[in-house]
């Protein structure tokens, strides 16, 4: 079933055209990369998705509907983005947490330390100081903010960047662990194809704006991918 559908989409940004006629599918419980060479829109895309940036033109469905028809603070707490920076904001990695959760009237009614446990950072570091952290526990606890919302889909926007290259796979395994856990969806943007055909269900090739391809990981084509 999908759970999201995009439809002719187009974005231009400073007279320069980002997205061309992206038309593309996105399965509840799936997690589907999308991979192209750097400036090929990928981040743009994401952030259409979640309406952090508004198409010119095209439509998306999200659970059958449309966009426009979704008050924007319930959308972004059902679609929610992980940036590529991890913005920690002053205080301890419990305050960060729990910082969303004011927003959306949540504090109280979520398990921290299974979010935080999810996303590969034990209890015992709620009470650290989140400015301290290092890249990688940084994407962790950005990870366990965005979990403990509940969301449906989670747009990941190059979610092992800055984390420890011997670290890299142990959190594209925490990553594939909770979504399998709580039926999740999740939109991840990555340069690295070799990522893209260890973590993910279909691989969309994006380049020079467009969507060329849409493969199963397992018959990915090497060769067409750039």
């Amino acid at each position: 079933m999908n759970i999201l559908k995009i439809k002719h989409l187009s974005k231009t940004l400073q007279q320069t055209p980002i997205l061309t006629n992206i038309n593309l599918t996105v399965k509840k419980g799936e997690i589907l990369t999308i991979v192209g060479p750097s400036g090929s829109g990928k981040s743009t895309l994401l952030r259409c998705m979640n309406r952090l940036i508004e198409p010119d033109f095209g439509t998306i469905v999200f659970k059958n509907m449309v966009y426009q028809n979704i008050p924007i603070t319930e959308l972004r707490k059902k679609i929610i983005l992980v940036l590529q920076e991890s913005i920690m904001l002053p205080g301890t990695i419990q305050d960060n947490i729990q910082f969303g959760l004011r927003v959306h009237q949540l504090e109280g009614q979520v398990d921290i330390k299974r979010s935080l446990h999810d996303a590969g950072l034990p209890a015992s570091m709620l009470l650290k100081n989140a400015e301290q952290l290092s890249g990688g526990e940084k994407k962790r606890v950005s990870l366990a903010r965005a979990l403990c919302l509940q969301p449906d889909i989670l747009l990941l926007d190059e979610p092992t960047s800055g984390v420890d290259p011997k670290n890299i796979e142990k959190v594209e395994q925490n990553i594939c662990s909770f979504a399998k856990k709580r039926a999740l969806t999740i939109v991840w943007v990555t340069h690295n194809i070799d990522q893209a055909k260890r973590v993910s269900h279909r691989i969309a090739n994006l380049k020079e704006g467009s969507i060329t391809t849409v493969q199963h990981a397992s018959d990915f084509e090497w060769e067409v991918a750039y």
